[in-house]
């Protein structure tokens, strides 16, 4: 099974790079599959790693052909979609992509927009009526995409974002809160500072670690103004020996030892949409505790125990949850246990299988409508 994938990809620093580069490492290690990469770029780039075929330039029109060429030499082609990533406004280069193929398409969503423009609804409406099957991360947004688009339910299938396991076994550092990822207005670290400056009368001083690099295309808009004022805030709540912003690259092992040694990992975001999150994911599947806005990802994963969620923008919610799990053994204890548990389906391998399962019905279920065809 031949997999070709249209997507950001590394050195680009997105989550669907990171996404993208992940499932073609899973599935290319599965005994009967492997993958290439047709790499969505603003403009050509000389730094593609192994496995990129092709470059689609936004406005392009020589590399849009390039890509439907070879995305068509594919058994399976597997689109992953967000608003932004291709040219042209809402991204609408990639519509002229998937009119053009000839093999079966698969549509992974990373966003659906409760409400989106009227040019946003046409571009995931055509791109998903072009697919055989549309994968969603979570049932949130599967919900949210039949209720509110005109997608028909039995193409749409829920596969989880897909994990690094191994990070459970990690020993702890102690009141250890983090978060991670890609740094920028709207991940609601403020708040997180601001619960941290509440929690300064434990007697175990907890302490914050945000990691992560500002978004590349945060830092080319306004540079490091977003850190330097969670800094600030910091300074003036008296606590920034609690708080540590540390920019480092971490390749995925050591990504994994900074999730196992987490406490508990915070996720403040400010969006309310957000059906999608790795983050997420990721300290489920290392079996952290984790503390959480109420975004439908996370409200949907976090049930049974994993986690809690709180209101946005709410310190005082985010300190009071802080505190029980950092004072509170048995109930930490009871977190990780559920954490591990709901993680077991969620390692990159596993997503992989689901992925390969998916291609063959789809593969196996467009065969015969031709051959119903063909009779007819």
């Amino acid at each position: 099974m031949r997999f070709g994938f249209l997507s950001t990809y590394p050195p680009t620093q997105c989550g669907l790079a990171t996404f993208t580069e992940a499932l073609v490492r899973a599935l290319d290690q599965l005994p009967d599959c492997d993958s290439f990469v047709v790499r969505s770029v603003e403009q050509r780039r000389s730094d593609d790693p192994p496995g990129v075929v092709h470059q689609l330039v936004g406005g392009d029109s020589v590399s849009s052909a390039g890509a439907v060429g070879w995305l068509n030499t594919a058994d399976v082609a597997v689109v992953q979609h967000e608003y932004g990533i291709y040219g042209g406004p809402d991204g609408r280069d990639v519509v002229p992509v998937v009119r053009r193929l000839q093999v079966p398409l698969v549509v992974v969503l990373h966003t659906v927009l409760t409400r989106p423009t009227p040019a946003q609804r046409a571009i995931l409406e055509e791109i998903c009526g072009q697919a055989g099957a549309v994968v969603t991360m979570s049932h949130a947004a599967k919900d949210r995409l039949v209720a509110g688009y005109d997608v028909r339910a039995s193409k749409v299938r829920v596969i989880p974002h897909g994990a690094e396991l191994g990070a459970s076994a990690i020993e702890p550092v102690a009141n250890r809160i983090l978060t991670w990822g890609l740094i920028g207005p709207g991940k609601g670290i403020e708040w997180g500072v601001d619960a941290l400056a509440r929690l300064r009368d434990l007697d175990r001083t907890p302490h914050y670690l945000v990691a992560g690099q500002t978004h590349p295309k945060v830092a080319e808009r306004e540079g490091e103004r977003y850190r330097e004022s969670l800094l600030e805030r910091a300074r003036d709540l008296g606590v920034s020996d609690q708080l540590q912003m540390d920019a480092s690259y971490r390749p995925t092992e050591a990504m994994a030892a900074l999730i196992g040694s987490a406490s508990v990992v915070l996720l403040p975001y400010d969006s309310t949409e957000q059906i999608t999150s790795g983050v997420l994911i990721e300290a489920v599947a290392a079996g952290r505790p984790v503390i959480a806005t109420a975004f439908p990802h996370a409200v949907e994963l976090l049930r049974g125990g994993v986690g809690i969620t709180v209101k946005h923008r709410d310190p005082a919610a985010m300190a009071a949850a802080l505190r029980l799990v950092l004072t509170d053994p048995v109930v930490a204890q009871g977190m990780r246990t559920a954490a591990t548990s709901a993680g077991r389906n969620l390692g990159w391998p596993a997503v992989a299988r689901q992925y390969r399962d998916l291609a063959r019905w789809l593969q196996s279920s467009t065969s015969g409508d031709q051959a119903a065809v063909v009779a007819s």
